[in-house]
């Protein structure tokens, strides 16, 4: 093998022209790691985040990495090494995965690349019904609307508040999702609905066909109708858009209903939730290897898919970014690797 391989690195941060297809080390998996041969990389935000500096984020939290370093976490692909004492993954297994998140996040999971090394408790079996580039669009996405909606799965301090993200019951309950045709959104919409409740989908126009294919019960063009004004006594918000604005949705839930921001950042309605006797809850969404093992039966089975919005050659991975600067992505945008 050779000590080299192709990736998508950072010499500095910046748009997506600074995304380098260029030569890199060769990685060799560490103990408990296996390595594997990359055939697809999904994209998230984080890797724009990470891409442009985290300039979002206050001066102290801003990443000072050692560059080069590459962007990625999500992956499907084929197993070629494991370290002497992994047992349960072995050459040859197509394999899955979100890399060393949120442990990396300052510094990348080194998924834009030909190979790369991966903790075996983050990895899990490919489902067999889908391939690689829809495997890869799953990870981050589906583990985010997992860890949200259907169970956490980890006992980490929570980074965004002092108690336990905790999920609600949902079988019978109406669930609104904000940014339904997202990549985190289209998939929390079939996890709803696996789990019994009434879904409305909030998106715009663009995704209501595809709303109404997933069965969605509700669906809310937002570029038409403020879902805020028209839609009451809900039992759960997840809102994958988050920010400053998510407020809004407070009168949209019922007394003793939840909203769930997925992106908690600039939300400053605390207090009027408490009056409104409405729990507000977020996470941090971590690497999860037994639960995407589980959710895999459901993208096996088709209960629940993946939507790909375009691809590009890892090769094109700053065409990929400048696709999702464009906005309005339905599902997730992925790399192809040769």
């Amino acid at each position: 093998m050779s000590d080299t391989m192709k990736a998508v690195r950072l010499h500095e941060f910046g748009g997506p022209e600074v995304l380098r297809y260029e030569d890199a080390p060769h990685p060799t998996p560490a103990p408990g790691e296996a390595l594997v041969k990359v055939h697809a990389v999904g994209l998230n935000p984080p890797d724009w985040y990470l891409r442009d500096g985290y300039r979002s984020l206050p001066p102290e939290w801003q990443p000072r990495p050692t560059f080069p370093l590459i962007l990625g976490t999500d992956i499907s692909g084929v197993i070629a090494a494991v370290a002497g004492d992994v047992g349960d993954f072995g050459v040859g297994d197509e394999v899955y995965a979100m890399v060393r998140f949120p442990h990396n996040v300052m510094e990348g999971s080194k998924a834009y690349a030909d190979y790369v090394s991966v903790p075996v408790s983050d990895l899990a079996r490919k489902p067999a019904g889908i391939d690689h580039i829809h495997a890869a669009g799953a990870p981050m996405s589906l583990l985010t609307a997992w860890q949200f909606l259907i169970e956490l799965g980890h006992d980490e301090p929570n980074p965004f508040q002092p108690y336990k993200h905790e999920p609600v019951p949902l079988r019978g309950r109406t669930v609104l999702v904000n940014g339904a045709g997202g990549g985190v959104g289209h998939l929390a919409v079939q996890l709803a609905k696996w789990q019994g409740a009434r879904v409305i989908a909030v998106a715009s126009g663009k995704h209501e066909g595809l709303m109404r294919d997933l069965g969605v019960d509700q669906f809310i063009d937002y570029t038409r109708t403020a879902a805020d004004e028209v839609v009451r006594d809900a039992d759960l918000v997840l809102d994958t858009v988050g920010g400053p604005d998510t407020g809004r949705f407070l009168r949209t839930l019922k007394r003793g209903g939840a909203l769930f921001p997925v992106y908690p950042l600039g939300f400053t309605g605390h207090g009027e939730a408490e009056t409104l006797g409405i729990t507000v809850s977020t996470t941090q969404v971590r690497s999860s290897g037994a639960q995407l093992a589980e959710a895999a039966r459901l993208l096996d089975n088709g209960t629940v898919r993946v939507v790909i919005d375009s691809t590009f050659p890892l090769a094109q991975a700053s065409q990929a970014h400048q696709r999702a600067a464009r906005g309005n992505i339905q599902g997730k945008i992925a790399l192809t690797v040769a």
